[in-house]
């Protein structure tokens, strides 16, 4: 079973692509799903594994985005990236915290 701190971040991080679907363009909204199914799909791995660590989610997500980049455009790669961004935005103030 993950760890509360593992539920939490998970909880912040999906917060960004909520906000895509609330208020993002189209090209927001379709990277936010593009990238809702390798999140969901890394998160599960990673507590199926037993390795449900915060550190692991986001280059998880980067690696299985770089493995499929050639089903996307290089205008939807773009995107994909500014997502990421926001996702990574999100991500250093909670490991800074947590140190």
């Amino acid at each position: 079973m993950a760890s509360a701190e593992f539920q939490q971040y998970v909880e912040q991080l999906e917060e960004v692509f909520e906000r895509a679907v609330v208020t993002g363009t189209d090209d927001e909204l379709f990277a936010s799903g593009y990238l809702r199914g390798h999140f969901d799909l890394v998160v599960a791995q990673l507590e199926l594994q037993e390795l449900a660590q915060t550190t692991a989610i986001l280059p998880a997500v980067r690696a299985s985005v770089e493995h499929a980049k050639h089903e996307l455009a290089p205008a939807d790669m773009v995107h994909i990236q500014a997502m990421l961004a926001q996702l990574e935005a999100v991500a250093e103030p909670t490991a800074a915290a947590a140190q």
